[in-house]
């Protein structure tokens, strides 16, 4: 199995990868209690805290991908998770409000190229027929990093003190390194530990393959697709996913603490419960999306009714929140929310892979992905203003629900056909 099924093994690794990925990026909303009484940090604060870090890390969605496609994954992932543990370790040494912005920033710089890397690494390894499962199955390690980063860094925050997490998982992001560059290459087809008959199922079956001669032939630039209705479809149904993702990264901790009467060792374990639902759905969303391409044979279609459903649910469950008080309730309510909600990001990647040839994915992914993730510039700081000086998080909830269902509507008019239509023809 080891040289019919390598791909599996890196699968395993962009598993990984994504879990040590949320982990770090939701270390400080746990520790957020603890930092905000130590270095005097606002709820306002806090909020710009959260969103700085999309400052970095949203240049660097397009220009990790644009990277991924010119000089391989395998180099740009090596690079970024360096750069991220590096400045998540280094998250321990802050002395205020604004050592830390200028932290994070940085730490969101490494953490960038993730998304898109990740994306290009599956188009180059994996068959169309598995795309939808391996993008599930990789991406599922995100929400289980969020969710093992509840028990993992509040415990160690609370018994050893909130520098000291810092810098144990920054020494487990440099333990992964050592994995990728002595098992990982670009390409199945240049790997020793590939058999041919793996290497010609990837290499005969890579998606939007019949798309390759007319990107070969110079006549479509990387502009024709990134500005195309389909692309700009993608990426607004993705903004829509990445608020609601964003609002529950950064402040479900402190909701549960301020608002729900939590203390830090209650909490870590309670706020597990939706990320192991966001992992269920992960998985289960891109397993469905194959199922459904099996039974339809269209792609497009396949892909959008996850989308489609999974913001809807999404849409009520979230706004449901909002109206009940008690803790049972709202830990339902935002478990429910997650699971469909994480059913939609794997669908819009593989979409994506089959309206972009793949020698264009990197770069129209990371396009995307930036576009897509402003959502983490907007979503934290404009709920911690809410929250301070607004309806509190009563308001906050509604404002992710509607923007779940704007989701929906961009989605409906603009991606309706995989062809790279420009927008001028809407």
């Amino acid at each position: 199995m080891f040289r019919t099924k390598y791909r599996y093994y890196v699968a395993l690794l962009l598993f990984f990868a994504g879990v040590l990925n949320y982990m770090d990026r939701s270390a400080l909303s746990i520790m957020a209690p603890l930092i905000k009484g130590d270095l005097k940090i606002t709820d306002s604060q806090l909020g710009i805290l959260f969103s700085c870090f999309f400052i970095g890390y949203c240049l660097f969605c397009f220009i990790g991908g644009w990277g991924a496609d010119k000089y391989g994954p395998k180099r740009v992932y090596g690079w970024a998770m360096a750069v991220w543990s590096l400045f998540c370790g280094a998250t321990a040494l802050v002395g205020g409000f604004f050592h830390l912005v200028i932290v994070r920033v940085l730490f969101g710089i490494g953490e960038g190229p993730m998304g898109t890397t990740t994306n290009k690494s599956i188009s180059n390894w994996f068959p169309k027929k598995e795309v939808g499962r391996a993008v599930g199955f990789t991406n599922a390690g995100q929400p289980l990093g969020a969710a093992l980063s509840a028990p993992i860094v509040g415990f160690v925050g609370l018994y050893c003190g909130w520098r000291i997490s810092f810098i144990v998982i920054a020494l487990l992001g440099f333990v992964w390194l050592g994995a990728w560059l002595l098992f990982f290459k670009d390409k199945p087809e240049i790997h020793n530990k590939v058999s041919e008959e793996e290497a010609a199922l990837i290499v005969n079956s890579r998606p939007a393959k019949e798309t390759c001669q007319k990107a070969q032939t110079g006549h479509d630039s990387m502009w024709r697709y990134i500005l195309s209705m389909p692309v700009i479809g993608v990426a607004l149904a993705f903004f829509c996913f990445n608020y609601i993702q964003y609002f529950f990264l950064s402040w479900l901790p402190i909701y549960l603490v301020d608002f729900q009467h939590l203390d830090i060792k209650s909490m870590s374990i309670v706020g597990m419960l939706p990320w192991l639902g966001a992992t269920v759905g992960f998985i289960a969303g891109g397993a469905i999306c194959d199922y459904i391409f099996g039974k339809l044979n269209n792609f497009v279609l396949s892909r959008k009714i996850i989308i489609f459903v999974g913001l809807g649910i999404a849409a009520i469950s979230v706004f449901a929140t909002a109206y009940v008080s008690s803790l049972y309730m709202a830990v339902t309510c935002i478990t429910i929310a997650t699971i469909f909600a994480y059913m939609t990001p794997q669908a819009c990647w593989s979409l994506l892979q089959d309206i972009v040839p793949p020698e264009k994915i990197g770069t129209t992914g990371g396009f995307v992905h930036l576009l897509s993730n402003l959502a983490g510039i907007m979503s934290p700081a404009v709920t911690g203003f809410i929250i301070q000086y607004g309806g509190g998080y009563h308001s906050a909830f509604i404002l992710a629900s509607i923007l779940a269902v704007g989701g929906m509507i961009a989605l409906f008019l603009l991606v309706k056909s995989r062809a790279p239509m420009p927008l001028a023809a809407s």
